[in-house]
């Protein structure tokens, strides 16, 4: 008896990801055509592999036995047939990469026009997601974070210097309610929040005084996880709103919106583009590691020139 390699990679998909959609998502193809690639592998084998619900799948003991068994190997296969279409050392291929909705600086959207031109047989699917997780279950070639978030066993490339945090607000909404002077007044004003999920709490504005870190709770009038949605409220008078100095930065210097407690705000270790460190790194994504040392020692260098 065989088994079709693709079925056993669709089933290892599932079995990482926990449902047939976020399957198919991460393989690029139809939540039907998960469901039928694990039908036919359960067929062949004779044995279900999984326990279905209407949310999610759960391995039965045959699965989880099957996934122990063909996991790594696949993996390694999957390995060993990169490198064999890497052997020209040209970068090709799909490379898949997550980042977080306020790494401004690789969203941008100069880096990612400037790769794609550069290396014309590399397709780039970048996900945007403010989610942590595991970025080798989920299919992940590398992410996009901020360097505190990023766990110790992953190699991180600078895709930023150090960052900082700014609260702002429009010059209108500062002339009628007044610029607040410390961060615990933020309280009694009206303020625009975010947060990552639904069912998360808003993000607590951080910020320090003589070298100790605190944060205020605003209780914000307006909650979202767009951040274009904060600069847009925030730039009509809604109130005062809080993220990357980066993000602003545009509307700051056209005067829409002004920085408010910036002696608060201290900088801090920018983002990174991060990839496990026993992964071996194939043609596309040293490609794109290079271009990013690139783009930033190009923008380090106009910076330095203005």
């Amino acid at each position: 008896m065989s088994a079709d390699l693709n079925l056993l990679k669709t089933f290892v998909a599932v079995a990482e990801a926990g449902t047939f959609k976020a399957a198919a998502d991460r393989l690029g193809v139809t939540r039907s055509a998960v469901s039928q690639s694990v039908q036919r592998l359960e067929d062949t084998l004779s044995h279900p592999l999984f326990q279905r619900s209407t949310r999610s799948v759960r391995l039965t003991e045959t699965g989880a036995r099957l996934l122990s068994d063909v996991s790594s190997h696949i993996a390694e296969i999957e390995l060993a047939i990169e490198r064999t279409l890497d052997a020209s050392g040209i970068p090709r291929g799909l490379l898949r990469i997550t980042a977080t909705s306020i790494a401004e600086r690789f969203l941008s959207g100069p880096l990612i026009s400037s790769f794609i031109q550069t290396y014309p047989e590399v397709t780039l699917d970048v996900t945007v997601s403010d989610e942590e997780f595991d970025i080798v279950a989920a299919g992940y070639d590398a992410g996009v974070r901020l360097g505190e978030v990023i766990e110790r066993d992953m190699v991180a490339v600078p895709v930023t210097g150090p960052q900082r945090q700014v609260a702002v607000a429009s010059p209108v909404y500062l002339k009628n309610f007044g610029r607040p002077q410390h961060p615990r007044e933020l309280t009694a004003h009206n303020c625009i929040g975010w947060r990552p999920h639904p069912t998360s709490a808003p993000y607590r504005w951080e910020f320090e005084q003589d070298g100790q870190g605190f944060n205020v709770a605003v209780e914000p009038q307006v909650t979202t996880n767009d951040m274009l949605l904060m600069i847009r409220t925030a730039i009509a008078d809604g109130g005062i709103t809080f993220g990357m100095e980066d993000t602003f930065a545009p509307y700051v210097e056209r005067g829409e919106l002004i920085p408010v407690l910036e002696e608060w705000l201290p900088s801090f270790p920018g983002f990174f583009i991060y990839f496990p460190s026993r992964r071996t790194v194939t043609p596309k994504l040293r490609a794109l590691i290079d271009h990013v040392r690139k783009f930033r020692a190009d923008k380090s260098t106009a910076a330095t020139a203005q």
